[in-house]
């Protein structure tokens, strides 16, 4: 019977992420970089090359196949369709979630443990990169796991976590190579509490198991290569650690975390503040660990959003130490109290009005997607105004999260973070549907690709085209009745006899559908 109730409970609070999940519209890539991966899945599948990541004929060796892999096995098994493509991603989203759970579980207690993961669900960062077909979910996970397996290594006995924490890094470093270092090195103050578990075979074994998939990678890719693959890594880290286009000043993390933790960062950096004095265990894991990973970050030159991702479910346990700390001080609970309930919704009705009467009609969104955006703002504001100071601390944690929670169900079921190429996916449903093109394949002309304009524009084209072609150098090499995607207007303008525009839309611009008469 209790058994029962136990499974129950946890089904019950399975379902309560449904709709932060799964999303019951259509979908479509962006291009960078889920796009590029996607257009490396379905190459694999398409030519049949599960070692080397291609673009177009071109071999790609500044990252690994990870991704890519996971992607077109998933579509091998379950259907060539976006949702399978989305799988891997999928589960690593639910797995760290749970994770987050577990987590929670040992460095708190068991109460409450559900409201960390709805917390880092609900964030925008987390939230955003969910729903995109990136490695970075997958590798934020994997970092997560290892905290948790570590956290959970009591002694020499606890062999099962010491082998995991062993297997996560060798599993990280085929997703992200070079950036596994950095949680490493953020968790060494921990690693002197713990220590002789590095010692220890089943560490080492780990280690191993974890890195059998890079190194069975190396070694089928080598006989194509002039060098082992780990030179042409070691390329691409000195690239991203000198100066390029994604290089930002040092105090980039001090604004971007702030932001992209919306809307718990004030409650995250006030628990990382308590938990500082708190035991002496866990500010090694909630504190330090954070703290020098974000202080490593900052000195590497390339700095974006999404490395951050591995520290989310960090933040997300400070959040709730830092909604109980200030629920509980004497000091702070009335400040609290009016700044939630009061200065938020005020400042989230201003804003929705704003942005119904001023913004609303020069956005790109359908009404679809104004609807579900307004909607949700006025369900957060709603629910964080009906906070009172007489409530007990569950009934703050469940108002707290209901805001957040059906503001971000709202924008996920409107389509903005699953279908982020609407307009370009709805006019290629049409180009599908025109009876020349199915079953033909159609050529992409390369020498169009050459700005990120364009690049961005053929990887979701290219992804969306019935029947993919082979790339060509020019629209010269296209034989008769052939069908190619090009940019090269002169040459069909002064060949008319030799060339039919097919189709072309605002949309799809620059890119346009020839035939070769």
């Amino acid at each position: 019977m209790f058994n029962k109730i136990f499974k129950f409970r946890y089904l019950l609070n399975l379902s309560f992420f449904i709709p932060l999940i799964f999303s019951f519209g259509k979908r479509s890539y962006i291009a960078f970089d889920e796009g590029f991966y996607a257009l490396q899945a379905r190459w694999i599948l398409d030519k049949g090359n599960w070692t080397i990541p291609l673009w177009w004929d071109e071999y790609v060796l500044d990252r690994t196949i990870g991704l890519q892999y996971l992607m077109a096995k998933s579509q091998d098994l379950f259907g060539r369709n976006i949702f399978s493509a989305y799988l891997p991603t999928l589960l690593a989203s639910i797995l760290m979630l749970f994770t987050t759970y577990k987590l929670h579980e040992e460095l708190f207690n068991k109460k409450y443990a559900i409201i960390s993961p709805l917390i880092l669900a609900t964030t925008y960062l987390w939230f955003d990169y969910s729903h995109l077909a990136t490695q970075d979910i997958i590798y934020s996970f994997l970092v997560t796991i290892g905290v948790l397996a570590l956290v959970k290594i009591k002694s020499k006995k606890n062999k099962l976590y010491i082998l995991l924490f062993g297997i996560w890094i060798g599993l990280a470093f085929m997703m992200k190579t070079f950036l596994v270092f950095v949680p490493l090195l953020s968790l060494i103050p921990y690693f002197f509490l713990k220590k002789n578990f590095l010692f220890i075979k089943f560490f080492w074994l780990g280690l191993l198991i974890g890195f059998i998939p890079f190194l069975f990678w190396t070694i089928s890719i080598n006989p194509y290569l002039d060098k082992n693959i780990i030179f042409y890594l070691v390329e691409k880290f000195s690239f991203l650690s000198s100066q390029n286009t994604f290089t930002n000043p040092f105090y980039y993390y001090f604004w971007n975390i702030p932001v992209t933790f919306l809307p718990w960062s004030f409650f995250a950096i006030i628990g990382m503040m308590y938990n500082i004095s708190q035991s002496r265990e866990n500010k090694y894991i909630l504190v330090f660990f954070p703290l020098i990973l974000i202080a490593t970050l900052s000195i590497f030159s390339t700095k974006t959003p999404y490395y951050t991702l591995q520290i989310s479910s960090i933040f997300s346990l400070n959040t709730y130490a830092g909604i109980k700390y200030l629920f509980n001080s004497k000091k702070y609970s009335q400040f609290f109290i009016f700044t939630t309930s009061k200065i938020i919704p005020l400042f989230i009705f201003a804003l929705t009005i704003t942005y119904y009467f001023f913004f609303k009609d020069s956005s790109n969104f359908n009404t679809k997607e104004n609807t579900f955006i307004i909607l949700g703002l006025l369900f957060f504001g709603l629910s964080w105004s009906l906070i009172k100071q007489k409530n007990s601390f569950k009934e703050i944690l469940i108002t707290l999260i209901i805001g957040p929670y059906l503001f971000t169900s709202f924008l996920l079921q409107s389509g903005l973070f699953t279908d982020r190429s609407r307009e370009l996916r709805e006019k290629m449903e049409y180009v599908a549907s025109l009876d020349i093109v199915k079953n033909q394949p159609i050529m992409v002309d390369k020498k169009g690709i050459n700005n990120p304009r364009s690049q961005s524009k053929i990887i979701r084209i290219a992804l969306l085209t019935p029947k993919l072609g082979k790339g060509l150098d020019s629209i010269n090499q296209l034989k008769k009745t052939e069908l190619a995607w090009t940019t090269d207007l002169k040459t069909t303008q002064n060949n008319d006899d030799f060339y039919e525009l097919i189709y072309e839309n605002d949309v799809l611009n620059p890119w346009k559908l020839i035939l070769k008469k």
